[in-house]
């Protein structure tokens, strides 16, 4: 079987105070993806010293504290890519993707529009240049995971309270509609193909002491290509683990 891990960390170091290197020593995934690592390029070296058992892969935004992902492999991966080739999205380091012999495995990190008007565009923008993105990457990597924070939920089921937050950017319809249409585009939502209960979320607010009432939002997600449905045994949201506001996600293979 082969194990692979989401987790938005909400800055690798934070979470490694709280524990984060004794829980992964724990869980000991396969694969494990990151996002919003929040350290520039100068202290990756110094973060993978810290961790044993795993080839790590880091693309780090242009601003200091700021997204940035990475990819943590037991086994070296043949090819990985750093970056998708447009500017203004690998400035803010939200792409790297891992090739292994019988899959890929993208992590990304999807901008939040919750900033205010700029934000939403370009994050709406996102939206748009990711398809455009993934239908060619699809083309010469059939089996492609694309785990990581994509800041959108996409169904009612997926958020604590759909009706005050209809209007709330991670839940517009424009942005839930494109979850759907990029699911059909050749997608599965691995999530949802083991488990249907409501009240399953990801990430929590940190006001109002969201998290211990569970009123949270399912915004991270490994979507996996089609072709990979008969392979995929099991998917879980581990939200006993808080080393973030986000919590890991796991998908596991045959």
């Amino acid at each position: 079987m082969t194990s692979i891990v989401s987790y938005n960390v909400n800055g690798i170091r934070a979470a490694i105070r709280k524990g984060f290197l004794e829980w992964l020593d724990t869980e000991q995934p396969d694969v494990l993806c990151l996002q919003e690592t929040k350290i520039d390029a100068s202290l990756t070296q110094a973060i993978a010293q810290q961790i044993t058992g795993y080839h790590c892969y880091w693309v780090c935004a242009e601003k200091k504290g700021y997204s940035g992902v990475a990819i943590l492999s037991k086994v070296q991966p043949k090819h990985v890519e750093y970056g998708c080739g447009i500017e203004k999205y690998d400035r803010e380091g939200r792409f790297i993707r891992a090739d292994f012999d019988d899959f890929s495995v993208l992590s990304v990190y999807f901008p939040s529009g919750s900033r205010g008007t700029e934000r939403q565009l370009f994050k709406d923008q996102f939206i748009i240049d990711f398809q455009a993105y993934i239908d060619e990457v699809k083309q010469t990597v059939p089996k492609l995971i694309i785990s990581g924070d994509i800041n959108i939920v996409h169904k009612p089921i997926d958020i604590h309270d759909p009706v005050r937050n209809k209007n709330t950017s991670g839940f517009l319809v424009h942005e839930r509609e494109w979850i759907t249409q990029f699911l059909d585009s050749g997608f599965k939502d691995s999530f949802r193909l083991h488990n249907q209960e409501a009240e399953q979320y990801s990430w929590w607010s940190y006001r109002a002491n969201s998290r211990a009432r569970n009123k949270g939002w399912r915004i991270d997600y490994h979507f996996i290509a089609n072709a990979l449905e008969s392979e995929c045994i099991g998917a879980s949201i581990l939200n006993d683990i808080v080393h973030s506001d986000h919590c890991p996600i796991k998908v596991v293979f045959t």
